[in-house]
């Protein structure tokens, strides 16, 4: 038995450990992964970070800067979580996948398969990454060409020469969408027009507003959804940042929108985004109608002895980034303690 079972060793199971390892109290980190890095490990090797280096550090440790660019890669985003680990010789218990988290004999049991953990606080921080969303759309099964979600995504090569149907208004769809449009015939399609930041702008700002909207206050699209980062700027200049809107429906061949104009394609991408990965909390019960935990910061409402980092605004500001799980994390240990205590 331990105090404290952190679930996933992504960057807020990372920023977790550092704040209960300085608080002193007894914990392990179970990952489903192989080797550090997590989700990141599985990103495309173009995606940049929104922030520089120096923004997007995790507790104790600033990221080093790029060798090239402004803004750190996937992969140097892995190479600095998998330092980090190292550096603060965090308990990490891999591969070890939490397949159920179960009340037992007044603690929590967090069943892995091969070994049940049994602790006072379970710390859930599994992100989303591996809960890749795809809205129906008619006719999407009968698409003859091919259709994936930007957690497949892995590069231009295989889309060369392709005519390619980008869905989604955000940052991923705009990185993409830049690097595909270099090889391929592409058209970007969005619920609502895009907007970029100002480019002077970036990870910073909206990790700004997201704080002041989590707190009632100003909206977080009000200064712009996508970071201008140097691809995005290129394509912006090239002209191939202009969205259609949404179509209605998908054709065998392609897609059509209500008017009845319709477009053929060989691929449609959807970067619609990832759902919080929750499963293995399923034994207790917790989800409300819209299908997450009810919380008070991190802490479950119904269950006190589970908190949630990672996830996004829902669990604290921006706590899906690098920053944001860092801040989120500070305060979320600081309570443990005062539970534990």
């Amino acid at each position: 038995m331990t105090d404290v079972v952190v679930i996933g060793a992504g960057q807020a199971g990372l920023a977790a450990g550092y704040y209960l390892r300085r608080a002193g109290i007894d914990f392990t980190i179970l990952d489903a992964q192989e080797s550090p890095g997590g989700a990141w490990r599985h990103a495309w090797p173009s995606l940049r970070l929104f922030s520089p280096a120096q923004y997007s550090s995790l507790p104790g440790r600033m990221m080093p800067a790029p060798a090239a660019g402004d803004y750190p890669s996937a992969d140097d985003t892995v190479a600095y979580l998998t330092d980090y680990e190292q550096r603060y010789q965090l308990p990490i218990v891999r591969p070890a996948t939490a397949h159920a988290v179960r009340r037992a004999d007044g603690r929590l049991a967090v069943e892995t398969g091969t070994r049940t953990w049994h602790a006072r606080i379970v710390v859930s921080a599994t992100g989303t990454w591996w809960r890749p969303y795809v809205p129906h759309y008619p006719g999407m099964r009968a698409f003859r060409g091919r259709q994936l979600h930007t957690a497949q995504y892995r590069g231009p090569e295989p889309f060369r020469g392709r005519r390619v149907v980008i869905v989604g208004g955000g940052n991923s769809a705009a990185q993409i969408l830049a690097e595909l449009s270099t090889v391929a015939q592409t058209t970007w399609v969005t619920l609502r027009p895009p907007r970029l930041l100002p480019d002077e702008l970036d990870g910073r700002a909206l990790f700004a507003l997201a704080t002041r909207h989590q707190q009632g206050g100003e909206s977080i699209g009000a200064l712009g959804d996508i970071v201008a980062v140097t691809p995005v700027k290129q394509a912006r200049d090239r002209g191939v940042l202009k969205a259609e809107p949404m179509f209605s429906r998908v054709t065998p061949t392609g897609v059509a929108w209500p008017d009845g104009s319709a477009l053929e394609c060989d691929v449609i991408l959807w970067c619609t985004g990832f759902r919080p990965a929750l499963g293995h909390l399923a034994p207790l019960k917790l989800r409300g109608p819209d299908g997450l935990i009810p919380t008070d910061g991190t802490r479950a409402r119904a269950e006190p002895r589970l908190h949630l980092i990672g996830y996004g605004d829902w669990t604290g500001a921006a706590s899906a980034t690098l920053i944001g799980a860092s801040r989120t994390a500070r305060e979320m240990v600081s309570q443990i303690r005062r539970q534990l205590s």
